[in-house]
């Protein structure tokens, strides 16, 4: 049966030396595959067919270069590939671009650029006030060809055969099996290294303390968690200085998962059309009691995009909507405000266009949304800090509509998401005072259209979604200097 991976983040919490956690609080993440952003020459069409998984020259350069596009949106933080030195030439699956396929820790991937040019990088977002995350692979090496054949003296430092488990194939429904066996396949196997031994824990303590260090970077994304032995994070985080990280262990879901969340109050599921939204609380309040500092998302690298499910661009609007105010610190995979579709396919590897295609267009509705939307994040935050801390929680829903509520009164956003895509006639949905706590007489302004409602006496109010579009509200009187509809 088809599954759908469905990604839930993890946050391990940081202290000392790292930013804290209030200046990750009002960041907002943009994920980009490294390969496929931006080429140093500037060049807009040059070939990169997905379906070939090779090589098509994008670089830290490149993304330097393109930065106030990025910041234009309204990130303040760009998280890029893996940058350690690959296995080198081409195997079944293509070239190793992505970045998950490493041999060396100690060497940087040239592809992407020379030590220089990753120093710079980093130089380059800090001076505009953004952070650096970067995605590490503890979990394993990568070789081209049978686990019977490969030469542990490829890989540094961990060059010998007992740093590894023995080849087993991963058997999920295990712990044990995700944890000890190995990755990828027999044409391209991944030896999965025993990150429960203390000679492998300690060489990679060494090599992510001097990492941080050398490239001045702010967080760290953890590939493949689950398959590595859980005593290894601590030790590791502290190495690195106690770090802002993020990680996604992965789902198995029926294919209709898209039209249901995961079983998880912050990252509820993606708003399929024409298909019910629901929104689950309350499950895993316990496990994680500071929702503030997830990483909400709707679409990355090993997921089908939204538009290539369906083409519906209101939908889409929607889904990107609510991972903006979503709790946490949103993640916006680069593509997703071009409202990319992965042509060819649906996931990995279509789904890895590169973004010169689009000429970094700015005049488009999901580049325009995501601006507004992180604008108003912001805006909100710095009204109020308790905003950051108030948990999303849905005041209203049904079949084709739900209406969340965010922040405290005065200071709330109201957004109005639903799925059933721009076909949808115009209706309205009536919310009651107690759940949105609006007042008497209250002006509320639809920070996406610049329309207003008006609270009845009671605090009632009335709000028509037109076509499916998403609504976002938020007090006239509290928007005074923004800048947001003529305020």
């Amino acid at each position: 049966m088809f599954s759908f991976i469905i990604s839930v983040v993890l946050l391990f919490l940081h202290t000392v030396s790292a930013a804290t956690p209030s200046q990750w609080r009002n960041r907002a993440i943009y994920q980009i595959v490294t390969d496929r952003f931006a080429r140093t020459d500037g060049n807009t069409t040059a070939t990169c067919n997905t379906g070939d998984r090779v090589y098509c020259g994008g670089t830290w350069k490149g993304i330097i270069q393109n930065l106030g596009y990025i910041k234009g949106m309204g990130f303040d933080a760009v998280w890029i590939s893996p940058i350690t030195f690959q296995l080198q030439g081409k195997t079944l699956w293509g070239e190793s671009y992505a970045g998950y396929w490493q041999q060396d820790l100690y060497r940087l991937n040239g592809n992407f650029g020379t030590a220089a040019d990753l120093k710079a990088l980093s130089a380059a977002l800090h001076a505009q006030g953004m952070y650096l995350v970067v995605d590490v692979v503890v979990n394993h090496n990568a070789w081209n060809g049978p686990p019977s054949a490969v030469n542990y003296t490829a890989f540094n430092p961990f060059n010998n055969p007992s740093n590894y488990h023995s080849f087993c194939e991963v058997d999920y429904s295990n712990t044990t099996s995700a944890q000890v066996c190995w990755l990828g396949d027999t044409n391209v196997p991944l030896p999965d290294l025993k990150t429960e031994s203390s000679p492998v824990a300690s060489a990679y303590q060494t090599w992510i303390s001097q990492l941080m260090t050398n490239y001045s970077i702010d967080g760290l994304r953890l590939d493949t968690v689950l398959n590595v032995d859980p005593s290894f994070w601590p030790a590791f985080s502290h190495a690195a200085g106690s770090p802002y990280l993020v990680a996604e262990p992965r789902l198995r879901l029926p294919a209709d998962a898209l039209a249901r969340p995961p079983r998880h109050p912050q990252l509820p599921a993606v708003l399929r059309a024409r298909r019910r939204v629901r929104l689950a609380r309350g499950q895993h309040d316990g496990a994680c009691p500071d929702t503030s500092l997830l990483a909400p998302f709707s679409e990355n690298a090993d997921a089908p995009r939204f538009a290539s499910l369906t083409g519906d661009l209101v939908a889409a609007q929607n889904v990107l909507a609510f991972t903006l105010l979503a709790d946490g610190v949103p993640v916006v995979y680069q593509g997703q405000e071009q409202h990319y579709a992965s042509v060819g396919g649906s996931g990995d590897p279509w789904n890895r266009e590169a973004l010169w295609f689009s000429g970094y267009r700015t005049q488009v509705p999901l580049y325009g949304l995501t601006q507004a939307l992180l604008k108003l994040r912001k805006w909100a935050g710095g009204l109020d800090q308790g905003y950051w801390g108030y948990g999303m929680w849905a005041i209203y829903s049904d079949v084709r509509a739900v209406v969340v509520r965010k922040g405290y009164p005065g200071r709330q956003v109201l957004g109005v998401f639903t799925n059933v895509g721009s076909q949808a006639p115009a209706y309205a949905v009536q919310l009651g005072a107690y759940k949105t706590a609006a007042t008497n007489g209250q002006v509320w302004v639809d920070v996406l259209g610049c329309g207003t409602v008006v609270a009845d006496a009671s605090g009632g109010l009335n709000v028509t979604v037109p076509g499916g579009w998403p609504r976002v509200l938020f007090p006239q009187t509290a928007l005074k200097g923004s800048g947001f509809c003529g305020q």
